[in-house]
């Protein structure tokens, strides 16, 4: 009878620890995708469950991220002689009888079929627990089955009460870690993401840290309150949302040196072209060295009409990636306290309420909550991503990049 001899790839101690535990579900919490190696751990381990004759499922919250999941264990599961790859089911059938097949959340009734001997939730922080509860649970039962829970925290959800189910052990065993502890990533890498990036972002993303459900994008707003409307001599700087109808505009004027915001103009239901004669107005006040105009949907003839009058426009297109680059900039300044604003009540209210998603792509997904405005908040980082540009920081803790202003570039928080 032949052998079959497999060369594995090399774990690293974190990896090593969590795949040699007896626990029978294992909940790893750690940094960011990618960082510390969990998904290519679950592939791997999935890998050895088909070669050992058994049945494994890798779930990720969606198809495209599924994807990942399916790469990995193609790789691993080329290298071993006699295996059959069905890319249209995601599936490899292992010599032996083994089975390994990926799919993805996004369609719970998929989640339902025959006993597994292993499970692998991807990133299942973004997954509903319903999936886990209503379908995938049952799917061990008959084998006794284990599954590992792998993922970057995303508030204190059902993946949380997972983790700390598996702090008081028995037939759960928890794990946190930051990835910083995974020995191919520099530690340099990781200081210049702290120094980038927003405390409640860095915690999350870099340190798999679980943090309160209510824990807002903006922090310490209130300390940040004290500025006084005034005019001038001066540098200034101006944030311009356009809006119509239900939303608002909001203009918003940053002091570039003392790095204060000097006065807020909000106002809806008024055409563009009274619109642009109110901006225009405000020019004549502050003479602003740069506009910072959203280009998006009407912005763009307006912003014309600016450049026909001569003032000094800077347009900006809005996606979520460009987003994430503004407001991440303006969440640090909270953070360190180089901010002041106005104490006005509208604008206080929404940066308390503004709030981040993950997406299954990975992305951050920033925005007001449902029914509630970010016309200010996002004027206001406008006007603070101007002043950047306008006076760099000392150091290179914060990079602007030029293309982000006409959405060239592909910025945010993976």
């Amino acid at each position: 009878m032949s052998t079959l001899t497999v060369q594995l790839p090399q774990l690293h101690t974190g990896q090593k620890e969590v795949a040699g535990d007896p626990a029978r579900f294992k909940v790893l919490a750690c940094g960011r995708r990618r960082h510390w190696g969990k998904t290519r751990l679950g592939a791997l381990l999935c890998v050895v469950t088909g070669l050992s004759k058994g049945r494994a499922w890798w779930v990720a919250p969606s198809y495209p991220m599924a994807s990942i999941g399916w790469r990995l264990v193609k790789r691993l599961a080329g290298q071993i002689p006699g295996t059959v790859k069905h890319e249209a089911d995601r599936a490899v059938d292992f010599p032996g009888g083994g089975v390994v097949q990926v799919k993805s959340a996004d369609n719970p009734d998929s989640l339902r079929g025959e006993g597994l001997d292993f499970l692998v939730m991807d990133e299942c922080a973004f997954i509903q627990e319903a999936a886990w509860t209503e379908a995938l649970r049952a799917t061990l039962s008959d084998r006794q089955g284990k599954a590992l829970f792998i993922s970057t925290p995303k508030g204190r959800n059902w993946f949380w009460r997972a983790w700390l189910a598996g702090q008081n052990g028995g037939e759960w065993r928890s794990w946190q870690f930051p990835t910083v502890s995974n020995p191919y990533i520099k530690a340099s890498e990781v200081e210049a993401a702290r120094g980038m990036l927003p405390e409640r972002i860095f915690a999350q993303e870099y340190l798999a840290e679980f943090l309160d459900d209510d824990s807002g994008v903006f922090r310490r707003v209130l300390d940040a309150a004290t500025a006084t409307e005034r005019n001038g001599a001066g540098e200034y700087v101006v944030g311009v949302d356009w809006g119509k109808h239900n939303d608002f505009t909001a203009l918003t004027v940053m002091d570039v040196a003392q790095q204060s915001m000097v006065h807020l103009d909000r106002f809806n239901q008024i055409d563009y072209a009274t619109q642009v004669g109110r901006l225009k107005a405000l020019c004549e006040k502050y003479s602003p060295v740069s506009l910072m105009v959203e280009r998006n949907s009407m912005g763009e003839p307006l912003i014309e009409q600016l450049q026909r009058e001569g003032l000094p426009v800077q347009p900006f297109t809005t996606t979520n990636a460009t987003k994430a680059v503004i407001i991440d900039a303006l969440a640090l300044a909270f953070e360190r306290g180089d901010i002041r604003i106005l104490p006005d009540p509208v604008l206080i209210s929404e940066l308390q309420a503004y709030e981040t998603e993950r997406l299954p792509s990975g992305m951050l997904r920033y925005s007001a909550p449902e029914g509630m405005h970010d016309d200010t908040v996002i004027s206001l980082a406008l006007a603070w991503y101007g002043a950047l540009r306008s006076n760099p920081p000392a150091g290179d803790t914060l990079t602007i990049p030029d293309d982000v202003y006409t959405g060239g570039g592909v910025y945010g928080s993976n």
